[in-house]
């Protein structure tokens, strides 16, 4: 008798449905499972696709299940993955090919229950252009070419086509994405080559007639469950639940029934016919309740939903002031918005800092009070009541530094009547900080720095020297006095006037052997550098750099060479270069040379008038001597 019964247990078990398993020790049940195509299911070539099995599956307490996952691809299977994990599996297609077209659908076993998603079509558009090569290009008639057609990236099953013109010559079918063809010309004259492909997926279905009707009558078993949950109504946060689940009239005949009480995806409990739950009402739960029954292929259900009222919110933790400098008086407020007065008194709501040792000090219910900390520091309010405890966010306090005493500073230089740039800057400080540029005590503008490696730079320009010392600024980060810096310390720099040229000696006594002194006077900040030109000379006669405001040029022992036109040019830190007037020196005969000259001019006209002296007196002496004979000779 006992045999018998065995065997008609195992009969009536392997009628069931195959989602049920009969175990001494049942713990979990799958609802449900279903296959997702993601992105699209029609998508373009080179499209990365997530396949996603989820199956829904309740188990009892926090037990690792063993879950083999398999996928299939019209009725294939492609892919078996074996894991413990409750998350999602995730099949990945990466940039898709034609070839990944067609119907994909999901198993999961479970301890040898298994059950099957519903399937889901993949449509992929889109083919790579082929590319053809061939080893020559020219050939005699019958001489044999090798040609390989490829399409880059495409995979599966495919048939490559090869044409002489609009004439098909050859085809091949490779499960790879290149053919390599061998073919021959008959004719002489211009062939053009090319190639394509077809890649091969599943074929399209067709649909056939409909058969004859054949009327199945199926009779509905007069079973039910029932869920309770206590208490019905107005629950607390803190309360104590007391669910069941109750089969209604069980059938005594049926074997392998099971009943099942679960909380969201969280299996509760487990029985026969009646299954008991308690717990603590929290205000985060899931509040979904299922009372299920599995009887062979037969499912009952029944559902409730909870609503639990807060004991008290979830506390929020703020900061006075809102911006927090080292060591400086700080309060922090911890607080729950909201609470039921019904049930709780605002005595029995307590709240503490965590960690406890902040140096803070409790002034009241949720207020502390104390010293900023030199340092970053993260603080949580804890709010708690009746065995109820809620954490807030964490609050992440970063005391800032106050800024030091600024320096103010001048980049590059000062030149009076032109711009100039003046750096205010502190060594110590948070970020953001303002910069303010005083004038005596008038503000002219201001800067923030909210980068570490920015600047606060001013341009502004004076007229006098006085106007330098007036510059002074100010950094500020806080609600603090705003610390002033020294005032500005540079020295300015006064442009060259057009320099004065000065000739010694007067350029109408200039001779040969004489000293000649090239004075060249300028007003501005030294140091100065003058350059003495010659006209006709591109390199100056000399270069010196003076901190006086005047310098010379010296020429000794003057010659006619050393005639000409000359001018200076000076230049300081202002960086204008001016020049002088042009001066036209000309190097006179020396005094010696000239007595030597005048000498020899009185000389020669001595002795012409000597000469003409003489030759005056001796013509005179032949006439009167030739007269003095004609008078003889008369006489005679």
């Amino acid at each position: 008798m006992g045999l018998l019964l065995l065997l008609t247990s195992a009969l009536l078990s392997s009628h069931f449905h195959p989602g049920s398993v009969v175990k001494a020790q049942r713990s979990f049940t799958i609802k449900d499972i279903a296959l997702f195509i993601e992105p699209s299911s029609n998508v373009s070539r080179d499209t990365n696709v997530i396949l996603r099995c989820q199956a829904n599956v309740s188990s009892f307490g926090h037990e690792a299940l063993s879950r083999e996952y398999t996928i299939y691809k019209d009725g294939n299977t492609v892919y078996t993955k074996t894991s413990s994990s409750s998350e999602d599996l995730l099949y990945r297609l990466s940039e898709v090919r034609i070839s990944n077209t067609g119907k994909y659908s999901c198993k999961i076993n479970i301890e040898g229950t298994e059950m099957t998603s519903g399937a889901r079509k993949l449509t992929v558009t889109g083919l790579s252009k082929p590319v053809l090569h061939i080893n020559k290009g020219v050939v005699t008639e019958g001489e044999e070419i090798t040609a390989r057609c490829t399409a880059h990236g495409e995979t599966g099953s495919i048939f490559f086509y090869f044409y002489d013109d609009s004439t098909e010559i050859e085809e091949r079918k490779v499960n790879s994405n290149q053919a390599e063809v061998t073919l021959r010309f008959s004719s002489a004259g211009i062939h053009r080559i090319h190639c394509a492909y077809t890649v091969l997926v599943t074929a399209d279905s067709f649909k056939s007639k409909e058969s004859n009707a054949v009327t199945v009558s199926v009779k509905e078993i007069p079973v039910a469950v029932v869920l309770e949950i206590l208490p019905h109504s107005k629950i607390y946060e803190g309360d104590e639940l007391f669910i069941s689940c109750t089969v209604q009239n069980p059938q005594p005949t049926y074997e392998g029934v099971h009943l099942y009480l679960s909380q969201g995806n969280q299996l509760l409990s487990r029985g026969d016919t009646k299954v008991n739950h308690s717990s603590i009402a929290l205000a985060n739960d899931i509040r979904d309740f299922e009372c299920r029954l599995q009887m062979g292929g037969v499912v009952r259900s029944d559902t409730g939903t909870i609503s639990v009222t807060e004991l008290f919110s979830v506390p929020t933790l703020t900061i006075s002031p809102a911006e927090v400098f080292q060591r400086e008086y700080i309060t922090l407020t911890c607080k729950s918005e909201s609470s039921a007065p019904e049930r709780l008194d605002q005595e029995e709501l307590t709240y503490a800092l965590d960690p406890p040792g902040s140096l803070l000090v409790s002034e009241g219910p949720g207020i502390f009070s104390g010293n900023a900390l030199p340092y970053d520091f993260n603080y949580t309010c804890v709010a708690r009541a009746k065995g109820i405890e809620k954490h807030s966010e964490a609050l992440a306090l970063r005391p800032k530094v106050p800024v030091t005493t600024p320096k103010i500073s001048v980049v590059g230089r000062v030149v009076l009547g032109k711009p100039f740039q003046i750096l205010c800057q502190s060594d110590i400080g948070s970020l953001p900080i303002n910069y303010t540029l005083l004038k005596g005590y008038d503000q002219l503008s201001t800067a923030a720095v909210t980068q570490p490696f920015q600047q606060a730079l001013f341009t502004v320009s004076v007229d006098r020297p006085d106007e330098v010392s007036k510059f002074m600024c100010e950094a500020k980060n806080s609600h603090r006095e705003a610390p002033l810096s020294r005032r500005l310390n540079a020295t300015a720099i006064e442009p060259l006037s057009r320099p004065i040229l000065t000739v010694i000696p007067d350029v109408a006594e200039i001779s040969e052997e004489d000293q000649l002194l090239l004075i060249c006077g300028v007003r501005g900040t030294p140091p100065v550098t003058f350059k003495w030109y010659r006209v006709g000379t591109e390199q100056p006669l000399s270069t010196t750099t003076s901190n006086n405001n005047n310098t010379d040029y010296q020429v000794h022992s003057l010659s006619k060479e050393h005639s000409g036109v000359y001018y200076c040019e000076a230049v300081n830190y202002a960086n204008n270069v001016v020049r002088s007037e042009r001066v036209t020196i000309e190097v006179r005969l020396a005094l010696w040379k000239k007595l030597v000259i005048g000498g020899s001019c009185l000389l020669a006209l001595f002795v012409l008038v000597v000469v003409s002296v003489l030759c005056f007196r001796s013509k005179r002496g032949k006439r009167e001597a030739a007269a003095e004979l004609s008078v003889r000779s008369t006489n005679l």
